[in-house]
């Protein structure tokens, strides 16, 4: 994946735009202006306008130059009202949730519902060479077995990887997992028994409680603010309150409200419960998906006790088809690692081993840099977009990384039936009601933007906003 010069460009008049500076309707720096202040050509200048007026972001005016669209304006922040605790329910979602994945990896849609980049913005020939190589010149290692803990190259460098992030962890502690579904089921197979209740934020990623209902778990659901995700005060109250056998929080762009944790409220959160005693199962799959100069930081760098179970993958930020992940189970890793032993015995070696050495060549950060680029860039050019197709009254939150939008549509609207007509439409989207147990997010969605903007995504989107204003 190449970044461009007119993509800085670009992403420099958006950044105008977000901020304020370029209002609706403004006229943008001259062509010439504009390269001689970013010390670019005027061609490249050019190419990031025309770029940007395919987009519908800014038009061009006969003799006039170029201005910001009228039409392209943002629209206000999604917030989440604080709602009741109930008390601790079965989890009893899974026959919408089994609808809405019916459809992902399907082809000739606009999957508006699948949480990864677009396949263009993989590093798919460097991982497609690097596999090759390494099948030919250790055929016998990329045929059989991994170690049930995981190919020991790559754990050396998920080791080496989350100490240089500030994470404490030894060079044995890492478990590979296929992908960090495995990861979450291990780490509540590890915690919990059936019948337990297990504490979760509100709203929560759809496949976590599907995850729970399967194991016969019981949930709390605690308030997730969009911006600040779950509180400490909101957390105490909740263990005050009920008998709570394990914690399940996703502090970094939480699926499907894109919230962050603040790092001082993440190691309140890892003291209360280590005093407690309770696990803490962290869902770390976003994290590397920021858009801020500095990574956010992890519950797990302020585990002491080693109850914090860190669970990850590969799948948002270079291969989601390797299915790779890991973990870091601390106290837990031996009971992890007996049940990982009965379930499917060891991840594949082949992606193990490409996984390892795209990292040992240095090349994680150098892609990690231009993803994050590009889907900053493509969260604006939806949000944007979002507030020409939508019915008046929508909000959206605006994270400050992952790939996921939440919009809270008018109260009017019912997600669950936008979801059918548009799924009729060949548009994947997933309605509010799979994020949590109890009956609430009626009239809420939630898109990502991990696809490059394309006409079929801008008209996806469109018809998206025409179905919501039918249903007003």
């Amino acid at each position: 994946m190449e970044t461009y010069r007119y993509q800085t460009v670009e992403k420099h008049i958006m950044t105008m735009i977000r901020s304020g500076a370029l209002s609706l309707g403004s006229k943008l720096p001259s062509l010439r202006a504009l390269a001689n202040n970013l010390g670019v050509s005027i061609s490249t200048v050019n190419q990031a306008y025309m770029e940007l007026e395919r987009k519908a972001i800014i038009e061009s005016r006969p003799r006039s130059g170029f201005f910001v669209c009228q039409k392209s304006t943002r629209l206000p922040r999604t917030e989440t009202a604080p709602t009741p605790m109930e008390q601790p329910r079965p989890v009893t979602r899974i026959g919408l949730i089994q609808t809405v994945l019916e459809s992902v990896g399907a082809e000739d849609r606009v999957a508006l519902d699948v949480v990864a980049p677009g396949q263009d913005l993989f590093p798919l020939k460097e991982l497609g060479r690097i596999t090759a190589s390494m099948v030919r010149s250790e055929p016998a290692r990329a045929m059989g077995y991994a170690p049930i803990p995981g190919d020991s190259r790559l754990i050396h460098q998920i080791a080496y990887r989350s100490m240089e992030l500030g994470i404490p962890v030894s060079q044995n502690d890492p478990l590979i997992t296929a992908g960090c579904m495995e990861a979450l089921y291990l780490s509540l197979r590890s915690v919990c028994r059936r019948g337990d209740t297990v504490l979760i934020q509100s709203p929560t990623y759809y496949c976590f409680l599907q995850l729970l209902e399967t194991l016969g778990l019981r949930t709390i659901e605690v308030p997730s603010d969009p911006e600040h995700g779950v509180t400490p005060a909101r957390l105490d109250h909740a263990l005050r309150t009920f008998d709570v056998a394990a914690c399940v929080l996703a502090p970094n762009f939480n699926n499907p409200d894109s919230s962050l944790t603040h790092d001082n409220a993440k190691q309140e959160i890892v003291t209360m419960l280590a005093d407690r005693d309770i696990p803490l199962i962290e869902d770390d799959v976003s994290t590397d998906l920021h858009f801020a100069p500095k990574r956010p930081g992890t519950y797990k760098q302020f585990d002491k006790k080693g109850l914090v179970l860190l669970c990850s993958s590969f799948s948002k930020s270079i291969a989601p088809g390797y299915r790779v992940g890991w973990m870091l189970p601390g106290r837990f890793r031996q009971k992890a690692l007996e049940i990982k032993a009965t379930t499917n015995v060891s991840t594949s070696a082949p992606a193990q081993m490409a996984i390892a050495e795209f990292l040992r060549q240095g090349r994680m950060e150098r892609h990690l840099k231009k993803l994050r680029t590009a889907l900053e860039h493509q969260m604006d050019t939806m949000q944007l977009h979002l507030g020409r197709f939508f019915p008046e009254g929508t909000k959206v939150t605006h994270p400050t990384g992952g790939a996921v939008l939440w919009l809270e549509l008018p109260k009017t609207v019912d997600a669950v039936e936008l979801f059918f007509q548009a799924r009729a439409k060949n548009i994947g989207i997933a309605p509010g009601a799979i994020f949590s147990t109890q009956d609430k997010f009626s009239n809420y969605i939630r898109l990502t933007y991990g696809s490059p903007w394309t006409d079929e995504v801008e008209k996806g989107v469109r018809t998206l906003g025409t179905l919501a204003h039918g249903l007003c």
